[in-house]
């Protein structure tokens, strides 16, 4: 008997031991999503860019930056809810987030997927996906951890939104019981600056304080994953609450762009994300870990903050955040991976947010279920260098009332020329708005509508939108 325990608690500890060297070829996911960061911002794609960003330009040099990827969303919370799901955010209610979770309890997200793979999930950072809230002295149901990861710590929104205070797990590190007054910047416009809403803080939360403590809790589970022996390979979405406003660079920070309180703050952001990169060297992880990194949606910069600071925050791009114009949506976004994908590489192909989830699970060897990420799409084989430049990723991209098809761009109904510019009025729609039709290929700053021009078109991409819109899936 004693010999057969002997043999069998071997055979245990081969498999387990294979098991582990099996986990340890998957790679560790970072995926870092930063807030408001427009596509003009990072000097890896804006030559001109009047803000310094090392960190980011390090990560295009190596790996792989698309030039054509978009928010599911030109807004903070249906681009996180295509992120986390997978799904088009127009498939469900996405305003209801302050009221309850917009993700369900029974859906595949990045983490749930990841999880069941074998991957220790953790978050850090802003949610803005909605809780279950009766009382911020009590558990918080819907939110990461009840979505598939092991471990958060972050924030419930944005650092402009009440009430602020940190989670951990699923509850309130301690209740917003203190009163902050709403506060605006002088000379800029009332959501840009130094402006938050006036309502419940907790007692251990500065604002200017909120970037880098994420930041701390972000390298603090890199290291511990490193510390923990690495059985498991991490998954770790960071989502930072900059450079959204209030923009709130530190005094290092403070004067050291041209682009005003913006661009400080954005190199204040560029700087926590060198932190990470510096977390991921110390720790030897770098080398077997995939890392992902875009902005949610397009900025708040308006005309005159060009004309201001010299800075185009779009790009060269048209519009800006809560836009169906490009720079509402067409986000960078970089993926390095060293040894599988080329540095210093580039990509055209389109892609959507809502196609990381199948891209994460194919890198994982994760099985992906027939209901999982209904408009996820792999782009895998691009990021490793066997995807045809003539084989497009996804046939379409629907983004919000927008459609492409190819070069083709149709926007449904009026577009209003600005996100709330003050003294704005929103422009009222007519009994039949007229939609815009652009060709990207020969007009990307989408200067001018063929709509009239080419009516066989537009029949064409509204009625590609409107079986999206019908249909529950796109991903066969």
């Amino acid at each position: 008997m004693k010999h057969i325990l002997i043999l069998i608690t071997a055979l245990l500890l081969g498999f387990n031991s294979r098991l582990a060297a099996v986990e340890a070829t998957k790679p560790n996911i970072i995926l870092i999503l930063v807030d408001d960061m427009g596509y003009g911002d990072p000097g890896c794609y804006n030559s001109q860019s009047k803000i310094a960003t090392p960190h980011i330009d390090r990560l295009a040099r190596e790996g792989m930056r698309f030039t054509d990827a978009h928010a599911p969303g030109p807004l903070c919370h249906p681009s996180r809810y295509g992120l986390m799901t997978g799904q088009h955010p127009f498939r469900i209610d996405v305003s209801k987030w302050p009221i309850q979770p917009l993700i369900k309890k029974d859906q595949a997200t990045i983490a749930s997927v990841l999880k069941t793979a074998g991957y220790r999930t953790a978050m850090v950072g802003k949610w803005h996906l909605g809780f279950e809230e009766s009382g911020y002295e009590k558990v918080m149901p819907g939110g990461p951890v009840d979505r598939g990861f092991d471990t958060y710590f972050g924030f419930r929104a944005s650092t402009d939104i009440p009430p602020y205070f940190y989670l951990r797990g699923d509850r309130a590190v301690m209740p917003p019981t203190n009163h902050i007054a709403e506060h605006h910047t002088e000379g800029l416009a009332p959501i840009q600056g130094e402006f938050w809403k006036g309502g419940g803080i907790a007692p251990d939360v500065e604002l200017k304080n909120v970037l880098p403590r994420l930041t701390d809790e972000a390298v603090a589970v890199i290291h511990n994953h490193a510390k923990s022996g690495r059985a498991k390979p991490l998954l770790l979405y960071f989502a930072p609450t900059g450079p959204h406003t209030p923009w709130l660079p530190s005094a290092e920070f403070q004067g050291r762009s041209a682009a005003g309180m913006f661009g400080d703050f954005t190199m204040m952001v560029d700087a926590m994300i060198g932190r990470v990169l510096a977390a991921l060297d110390e720790t030897k992880l770098c080398d077997n870990t995939l890392l992902l990194f875009t902005s949610d949606n397009g900025p708040v910069w308006y005309p005159e903050d060009v004309r201001r600071t010299g800075h185009d925050s779009a790009g060269g791009l048209r519009g800006m955040k809560n836009s169906h114009w490009e720079a509402g949506h067409r986000m960078p976004f970089i993926v390095r991976w060293p040894g599988r994908v080329n540095p210093g590489s580039t990509s055209a192909h389109t892609i959507c947010f809502t196609d990381v989830l199948a891209t994460l699970a194919e890198a994982s060897g994760a099985t992906l279920a027939a209901d999982a990420g209904p408009d996820s799409f792999s782009f895998l084989p691009v990021l490793l260098g066997t995807q045809p430049a003539d084989k497009p990723v996804r046939e379409s991209l629907a983004v919000g009332r927008s459609i492409r098809f190819g070069s083709w761009k149709y926007i449904e109904g009026r577009e209003p020329e600005l996100f709330m510019r003050p003294g704005s009025k929103t422009i009222p729609a007519p009994d039949k708005p007229p939609g815009q039709l652009f060709h990207l290929g020969e007009d990307p700053r989408e200067t001018k509508s063929l709509a009239d021009e080419k009516p066989e078109i537009v029949t064409k991409l509204q009625a590609e939108l409107v079986r999206i819109r019908k249909a529950s899936r796109t991903r066969p």
